[in-house]
């Protein structure tokens, strides 16, 4: 089956003659399932049996397949209906063929389990045999095509589906970026500029010759401006093997010319960034008179919070084989965005788009890093330099914390002035964060409006007085995307003020919460500035307050908030609107008298409109509360003389088993099939840290607005 429509069965389907089903998938598989999740979508509508179903990866192309970038949890939310269309255009068309050979009506026939059935005579034949004829078919418009009602569902929206590539993840024949082998390749590792925009100045490699195994030494010029996903530059080293890469790379004597970002240092860039929070700055929302407001309040609460650069650190770290030739390149990786590498290698070797083939692998983790291919890359560069032998470019543990696109570092500043009975009548909210714009033109020193629009301007509080400022911050580093993007720090920053006002009114902060959101209403995109949705309508796609409202009252309702708590235990709850999906979780913390922190439970509610996999959905709940706490924890990378002074898991480390939350429950809101789906991978982690924090302060009276927590909780 052969197409071009990006929703025609004949591109992504192919049926063989006895019987089996191919599904083509052209998003990238890095844990969420999503391959499995589209081949339940499509089964459904195909009247398939699921495990006759095969998935296979598409290559990168986007003028066939359309958009591939797996980003901003847009996998299944963007694609069920195109992919309900395509099981349902091909279902009619197995019909339209058996009816064909039976002599009767289209609508007397119906799909049935990978047959058609002709329920009056009792005659079946499978898809098997019908594929090749179905095939020929013209692809029946929109308008003819009969869409499963939900209660006729056999997998969409059921639970304990098995993932369609589980048996090869767990038995090792899954192919990772790590494990593509290609004939006669070499092996490559690079020494890059330990800071951004560093360039080499005179480097010896003597001593790395000598390393038995190393054949070349290939140098990488460094941009002339560091931007977008360009290698950084440096120094290659070409082996037979990895040992002899990385040996030989740890001989090179290399003097390096760190350029302006030398004196980078997070500590002081720190109160580079309070000092801008503590001044007027770009107005992104102004409602009422905020300034006259605070003036005259009876009381007046402020607060500024920290949060540090962050590294994705994917469990595997980027790799890719590449093989060049004169008028060819093809690439094995584990990447997010294949066109990137397709639209970057075109130019640079003068070759055509369509002779650029990207092989996309499972994923061993990505959360964002791998949407910036600039390893494949550093692997095209150095086949080439190899004159057309294949080489796969390894980044170390090391390479990768180093060497990341980092996500921002960032304060936030909030100003709120209190009536006599505690309501807020004013906010105002500075952020001052670089930009991942920063990557593609110079530096706007200024967040993006997709960036404000994750918690700052979209604020969804029935406050009267409302001001949104964002005072200039410059990029020292690369800033690039990671998962959840920038509603992390501003929905750190807005959970925990809510709390803050709500201990200084004497109120309950989940009561407190609610009565801030207000009324359930509708706010419209248009009343405030962009916000994220992808390039989506956000009139589309409304702030729903009553959405939240209901995620936060589900969230407090199954943790039993108000319940009697043991001495040195509390409850923290944090709400946020995300990606067109609402998140509410309440925490469950114990400090002990020795500072120690445990978390005896997390409940995390979550309405993303139609649930499709169940299984998957909670699980990327469960990873995100797990991540969160980690980040919130013990997550940051810090600078000094532009150099992250992270460099491995002992430095920059996750979260480990002992400090894992005792139990995490998951509670799934779920809606209509006819509303609009929300993101799933990413709108559970920014209320986690608020929620553990504000957990804190009920259990310790100990105000955490600085993260990582570390050892703040530490007795003296």
């Amino acid at each position: 089956m052969e197409g071009g429509l990006k929703d025609d069965p004949r591109l992504f389907l192919s049926i063989a003659g006895d019987g089996a089903v191919t599904l083509l998938c052209h998003r990238a598989e890095m844990g969420q399932g999503i391959r499995t999740s589209w081949a339940m979508v499509v089964a459904d509508e195909l009247e398939a049996d699921l495990a006759r179903v095969t998935v296979r990866q598409a290559p990168g192309d986007e003028a066939r397949f359309g958009n591939q970038n797996t980003d901003g949890s847009r996998s299944m939310r963007q694609h069920f209906e195109p992919l309900r269309r395509i099981g349902a255009a091909a279902r009619r068309m197995l019909e339209q063929e058996a009816a064909a050979r039976w002599g009767v009506a289209t609508d007397a026939v119906r799909a049935d389990n990978h047959e058609v059935v002709h329920p009056a005579s009792g005659r079946r034949l499978g898809f098997g045999a019908l594929a090749q004829g179905a095939a020929a078919r013209a692809v029946p418009g929109r308008e003819a095509l009969r869409f499963k009602a939900p209660e006729q569902f056999r997998y969409i929206g059921r639970d304990k589906v098995a993932l369609v590539d589980n048996r090869d993840i767990t038995t090792g024949k899954a192919v990772y970026g790590i494990d593509a082998r290609v004939e006669g390749m070499a092996f490559a590792v690079v020494a890059r500029p330990p800071v951004l925009g560093g360039k080499v100045r005179r480097f010896d490699a003597a001593a790395t010759l000598k390393v038995p195994g190393v054949l070349k030494i290939v140098p990488i010029d460094a941009p002339s401006i560091p931007s977008a996903f360009q290698p950084l530059g440096g120094i290659a080293v070409v082996a037979e093997n990895t040992f002899a890469a990385i040996k030989g790379r740890s001989l090179l004597q290399i003097e390096w010319d760190d350029g302006p970002n030398g004196t980078y240092d997070s500590a002081e860039y720190r109160r580079t960034l309070e000092a801008a929070s503590a001044k007027p700055g770009k107005v992104v929302r102004d409602e009422g008179d905020a300034h006259a407001a605070l003036a005259g309040a009876a009381k007046r609460v402020e607060a500024s919070y920290y949060l540090p650069h962050l590294a994705q650190a994917p469990m595997e770290p980027p790799t890719a084989t590449a093989r060049v030739t004169a008028d060819a390149c093809e690439i094995w990786c584990s990447v997010q965005a294949p066109e990137a590498i397709r639209i970057d290698l075109s130019k640079r070797f003068g070759i055509p788009r369509d002779t650029v083939t990207v092989h996309t692998l499972l994923l061993g983790g990505g959360f964002g890093r791998k949407s910036k291919p600039d390893f494949a890359t550093e692997a095209a560069l150095l086949s080439r330099a190899m004159d057309g032998r294949a080489v796969k470019l390894v980044f170390t543990r090391e390479d990768d914390i180093r060497h990341s696109f980092f996500h921002t570092v960032s304060v936030e500043r909030l100003e709120a002035g209190l009536d006599p009975a505690g309501k807020p009548v004013a906010w105002l909210h500075r952020t001052a964060a670089p930009s991942i714009t920063s990557l593609f033109m110079p530096d706007p020193k200024q967040e993006g409006a997709f960036e404000l629009g994750m918690g700052v301007v979209d604020l969804p509080f029935a406050i009267p007085n409302v001001r949104a400022e964002n005072p200039q911050a410059a990029a020292h580093t690369r800033i690039g995307w990671f998962r959840s993007v920038s509603n992390i720090p501003h929905a750190f920053a807005v959970q925990s003020f809510v709390a803050e006002l709500a201990a200084a009114a004497g109120r309950d902060p989940k009561d407190y919460l609610l009565e801030l959101i207000g009324p359930d209403r509708l706010a419209h995109g248009d009343r405030w500035a962009e916000v994220w949705n992808y390039g989506e309508d956000p009139k589309l796609h409304p702030f729903d307050t009553g959405r939240l409202r209901r995620v936060i009252e589900r969230a407090a309702g199954e943790a039993g908030w108000g319940r009697t708590l043991p001495a040195g235990h509390g409850l923290g709850i944090a709400a946020h609107r995300s990606f067109v999906s609402y998140a509410a979780v309440v925490v469950e913390a114990a400090v002990g008298a020795d500072g120690a922190l445990t978390i005896p439970r997390v409940d995390i509610a979550f309405d993303c409109g139609p649930v499709i996999n169940p299984d998957r959905v909670r699980s990327q709940l469960e990873g995100a509360v797990i991540q969160g706490i980690g980040l919130a924890t013990v997550g940051e990378i810090s600078f000094k003389n532009g150099r992250t002074e992270q460099t491995n898991f002992d430095g920059y480390e996750l979260m480990r088993i002992d400090a894992a939350p005792a139990a995490i429950h998951t509670h799934l809101i779920e809606s209509r099939y006819d509303r609009p789906l929300g993101g799933v991978g990413e709108p559970g982690l920014p209320p986690v840290a608020p929620a553990l924090t504000n957990a804190i302060f009920a259990a310790s009276g100990k105000r955490i607005r600085a993260l990582p927590i570390r050892d703040q909780l530490a007795k003296a």
